[in-house]
């Protein structure tokens, strides 16, 4: 039996690895970046490499808005991904592909093309992000429990490019009931740069290093009023503020938290309530000064501080046990409504992939390189209608 190549293949991030295996062997960039300093465009994982330079990297993207935009610049990735990376052999393997949801024709035949002619796999299996969250969330749970019970469910994917609302029915996704938020987390990296580069130091063409700071640093508030006071304390009576790290290009090359403990400060405050809550703050003529100094700008500096920039982003974000609280009105009450969160986002999908490729009818629901050569794109994709 030949293997199965499964790939998450996202607008940021590629998840890459076999079917059948617990984790993916590679979790890289999408994308292609040059450093300033250098004439060479690194692919994928070599931007990872702790040697690369990536202060003030220009990038190429293969998806714009979250669709393909650049079938060569993706199959340039592509290849290092599974020859490099995976070490595999395209003309023994199967591939499983995840892909967008409503990808329009024209990219579906540029992706067989490349998949079928370019990269030479044997089979091809199209899947979407919404039904193989479901069936991984189904197969992990308790076999009496009622995610595992559950024919339906509605899955909220924030991606790089988009959000998307999606029902599932039995590991099929409804397409025609899915709705689509045009805000991602390039949206919030972007507002984030924005924020640092107006209140810091401009940062506006770091955009791998203002990505890091987010992933590191940044959460999801369920009370923006009250986080708000408290964020206006100076110095260590801040809960919120810390402290990142550029790169200098001598000493580092990647950016830092410069103290852990002091990131995770908030974690240890009440959930949703603190002793500020309700009270009126009042500004002393000594955190006046404060903030005016916080305003000048110091060419100097090879960090920038956080506080409010943590969590004041725009409200696409949501944490499970506040969206909970805000659908069970709009339910009825004989229906039973359970919320959960993915162990591992980034992985998610992929591992949902990667359960269905090890099924032992997963070859007879790909398409063959012969039946393209045959039938077409267009119609061996009607196969993955749903």
């Amino acid at each position: 039996m030949s293997s199965v190549v499964v790939l998450d293949n996202g607008g940021g991030l590629i998840k890459a690895g076999f079917g059948g295996d617990r984790d993916p062997v590679a979790v890289v960039p999408n994308c292609l970046g040059r450093p300033a300093s250098s004439k060479k465009w690194l692919v994928a994982d070599q931007l990872l490499a702790a040697e690369s330079d990536i202060a003030a990297v220009s990038i190429r993207r293969p998806f714009d808005r979250g669709y393909l935009i650049n079938p060569d610049l993706q199959k340039e990735i592509w290849d290092r991904v599974i020859r490099t990376l995976l070490r595999a052999d395209p003309s023994t393997s199967s591939l499983l592909l995840v892909e967008p949801l409503f990808n329009p024709p024209s990219i579906q035949r540029a992706t067989d093309e490349v998949v079928f002619e370019d990269l030479g796999f044997q089979s091809l299996f199209v899947a979407d992000a919404p039904s193989l969250v479901h069936l991984y969330e189904a197969s992990r749970r308790p076999v009496d429990g009622l995610a595992a019970m559950a024919q339906c469910s509605l899955v909220v994917d924030c991606g790089f490019s988009f959000t998307h609302a999606a029902p599932v029915v039995q590991n099929f996704t409804l397409n025609y009931g899915v709705k689509r938020l045009d805000l991602g987390g390039k949206a919030l990296t972007n507002y984030l740069k924005e924020l640092v580069s107006y209140r810091s130091i401009n940062l506006m063409d770091e955009t791998l290093i203002i990505d890091d700071a987010k992933e590191k640093l940044c959460f999801v508030s369920l009370d923006v009023l009250n986080d708000l006071q408290l964020a206006r304390k100076p110095g260590k009576d801040n809960p919120f503020r810390c402290t990142y790290v550029l790169p200098d290009g001598i000493t580092h090359t990647r950016g830092f938290v410069k103290d852990i403990d002091e990131a995770q400060r908030f974690l240890s405050l009440p959930d949703g309530c603190s002793t500020t809550l309700g009270i009126p703050v009042v500004d002393s003529q000594a955190d006046i000064d404060k903030r005016e100094d916080r305003k000048r700008m110091d060419m100097n500096k090879s960090e920038f501080n956080l506080t409010n920039e943590r969590f004041l982003v725009p409200e696409m974000m949501f944490c499970p046990a506040d969206l909970e609280r805000e659908l069970r009105p709009l339910v009825r009450d004989d229906y039973r409504v359970k919320i959960t969160s993915q162990e591992d986002p980034i992985k998610g999908v992929w591992r949902g992939g990667s359960l269905l490729a090890s099924s032992p009818d997963f070859e007879s629901m790909c398409i063959s390189k012969s039946e393209y050569e045959e039938l077409g794109s267009t119609r061996c994709r009607r196969r993955f209608f749903h």
